[in-house]
């Protein structure tokens, strides 16, 4: 892509400098958000911008620019870039100051993001994908969407080298949530998911899943469940903005399942899918 959002600016790529005291790059001091673009439009742009507020309070960050400022700013990358299907990612860090542990709430924080081409897994959609379960090494503070994510990243990435796709984690034997996903199951005609509490991110995708799921009448329950209860399920499924609804067709790593694509897998996708064709 081209063009790139720095601070209340679309500038080109090229002319994009990070300064070395950035908070951000120092510290992986900042907050982001993934948007997906359905047809040139963000979608639940809304919630998005809501989170970004919610997890910059958390942080004791300022926002600099007013949310429809962002959401203009948005457009005008989308615009830019031509983006038709895609996603696009914006953080905001803490600013710019000499490195120290202790922050200033004098300085002034630094908005930037990109954007790119994406298209639906039709595949993964299809026939599933492949997980692995590991520990959950991450900080207690998992409801907040930082841009410090190396708990994350090392999950994935031993997902990666056993032939995975994504990685499942859990505490003590309580599962948690994917690297980059949320996780549902399904035990006779029961949904249920880890309540959104510190130990998990509400997903944006979470959330809708949820409503939809009232909505076409199904027993949903946000409380924790164990590995055991997760190897017994009979559907399982992953939420998160870039991978929509995605069934699991296996486990593996400290858990070992295969799974079924389920009915209400299926009534699930379709349900995301007509709503978000009606946002467009």
């Amino acid at each position: 892509m081209d063009y790139v959002l720095y601070q209340n600016r679309i500038i080109p790529k090229n002319e994009l400098h990070i300064d070395m005291d950035d908070r951000g790059y120092n510290f992986g001091d900042g907050i982001y958000e993934v948007v997906r673009v359905y047809n040139g439009i963000p979608f639940a742009m809304e919630e998005h911008l809501d989170r970004l507020k919610q997890s910059a309070t958390a942080l004791d960050m300022s926002v600099p620019y007013t949310m429809d400022t962002i959401e203009e700013l948005i457009n005008s990358l989308i615009e830019k870039n031509k983006i038709i299907s895609g996603m696009i990612y914006f953080q905001l860090t803490r600013g710019i100051q000499p490195r120290n542990h202790l922050y200033s709430r004098d300085i002034e924080p630094v908005l930037s993001g990109f954007s790119k081409p994406l298209e639906t897994n039709v595949e993964w959609q299809q026939n599933g994908l492949d997980t692995w379960m590991t520990k959950d090494i991450r900080w207690l503070r998992c409801d907040i969407k930082t841009i410090n994510l190396l708990g994350n990243i090392m999950a994935k990435r031993e997902a990666s080298d056993n032939n995975c796709h994504e990685a499942l984690q859990h505490r003590e034997g309580l599962v948690t949530e994917g690297s980059s996903s949320n996780l549902f199951i399904v035990k006779d005609d029961v949904i249920y998911t880890h309540p959104s509490t510190n130990l998990i991110l509400n997903g944006i995708t979470r959330r809708i899943t949820i409503r939809l799921a009232y909505q076409i009448e199904a027993t949903i329950k946000e409380e924790p469940f164990t590995l055991e209860e997760l190897k017994q399920a009979d559907e399982v499924f992953i939420t998160s903005t870039t991978m929509e609804v995605t069934p699991v067709r296996s486990i593996k790593g400290d858990l070992t399942a295969s799974y079924s694509i389920g009915p209400w897998t299926r009534k699930l996708q379709h349900a995301f899918t007509d709503y978000r064709k009606k946002q467009q």
